[in-house]
């Protein structure tokens, strides 16, 4: 196995599930584990870290590599600590068969994390430097949820000519990806026996009309929106519930939504459309976001000069394009270029049983490697 190979397993061992996705107390939450592997391996190379808070108990892990003259460029590698939940401690056992190597996070996305964290530490030991440009590994907490680390990194306002976002790209650089804004519908009805059912107002049957008319109006007319690397904008509902007890009319049930949006559409806009169509139809039904925290979309010019750069590297003609949402987004609102690249498919991606390629991990190792080496 080899050294980064190895690396990855150890941080795949250290649990780092998303506090959202935890109970109070539960020992696995929380990224410190891994934002204390970081540092120590960086600075055991000679790199600068420093803790960034995020909030009282959570901070990025800031690694730089600093030219040895003035710094005319700076470029950011962007992973993230966090993983969704696990089901059972098995998933915090990293296993490898063959080319594959199992465990929660494994893609998602600390085999980018692993290889970023690697390819500073090399090149820091072999003194390989580049003469004018300032390479700054972020590692942030929180992408899994409310993306309150990348956020915080975008406030600094820092002058980055690219920022490269550790995601599952199977190596192939994303220059767009879709935003999330997640809804909660809630139907408001009367309460009533339910031996008299005429003297209430179901509210879950109000909730089911709404649900019904915006899969029948208003998702068929996403398509009009559609984008050449991304396809056309979706409506998801996740998540439903209401009512007391099977002999109560109900007077509330609620569904809670995920809308992804394509570049060119933004979230207050999306709220005013889905608002108007429920009023039009009359129906008892308030729409509001789920969190406070929605994620934009991104759309990164290809031909931007650095962005450029790394497709020639990684000689791929032409950008791709990613259905999830990430970090990249936050990062370029906050002024900073940004793509999406990293090992791993994200079809595995939270699954019972994530898993990476072992050989695509090592092939994104020697393709920023290459990047570092071009870097003036």
């Amino acid at each position: 196995m080899s050294r980064v190979i190895q690396w990855l397993a150890e941080l795949i061992e250290l649990p780092s599930v998303n506090p959202a996705f935890a109970e109070p107390g539960d020992p696995v939450a929380g990224e410190q584990r891994v934002a204390a592997y970081v540092q120590d391996r960086a600075r055991a190379a000679g790199l600068e870290t420093e803790l960034q808070p995020v909030t009282e108990d959570r901070a990025n892990v800031l690694v730089r590599m600093r030219p040895p003259g003035r710094v005319r460029h700076r470029v950011v590698f962007a992973p993230h600590m966090d993983t969704v939940s696990v089901t059972s401690a098995d998933q915090l056992r990293a296993r490898r068969k063959g080319d594959r190597l199992t465990g929660r996070g494994a893609c998602d996305t600390k085999a980018s994390l692993a290889a970023m964290l690697w390819v500073l530490v090399e090149a820091a030991r072999h003194g390989r430097y580049p003469r004018q440009t300032e390479v700054i590994l972020a590692a942030l907490v929180d992408e899994e949820y409310g993306q309150a680390g990348s956020r915080r990194l975008a406030r600094d306002r820092l002058r980055v000519d690219l920022a490269i976002v550790g995601e599952p790209t199977r190596l192939r650089v994303v220059t767009a990806h879709k935003g999330s804004l997640w809804l909660r519908l809630v139907a408001e009805g009367r309460a009533a026996h339910g031996a008299t059912p005429w003297m209430g107002r179901n509210a879950i049957t109000a909730l089911m009309r709404a649900i019904l008319v915006l899969e029948s109006e208003y998702v068929p007319g996403l398509g009009e929106h559609r984008h050449p690397l991304l396809g056309p904008p979706t409506l998801s509902v996740g998540r439903v519930g209401g009512g007391r007890q099977p002999n109560v009319v109900p007077e509330e049930a609620w569904a809670e939504m995920d809308r992804r949006l394509v570049p060119g559409e933004n979230a207050l806009r999306v709220l005013r459309e889905i608002r108007s169509l429920l009023r039009r139809h009359a129906l008892p039904v308030r729409v509001e976001p789920l969190t406070k925290a929605t994620c934009p979309p991104l759309e990164t010019d290809p031909s931007h000069p650095w962005v450029r750069m790394f497709l020639e590297i990684l000689q791929q003609r032409e950008p791709a394009g990613a259905h999830y949402f990430c970090d990249a987004a936050i990062l370029s609102a906050g002024g900073m270029p940004a793509v999406v690249f990293g090992p791993g498919d994200v079809a595995q991606a939270h699954t019972r049983d994530e898993w990476v390629s072992v050989r695509q991990v090592e092939r994104a190792c020697a393709q920023l490697g290459r990047w570092l080496e071009r870097l003036p």
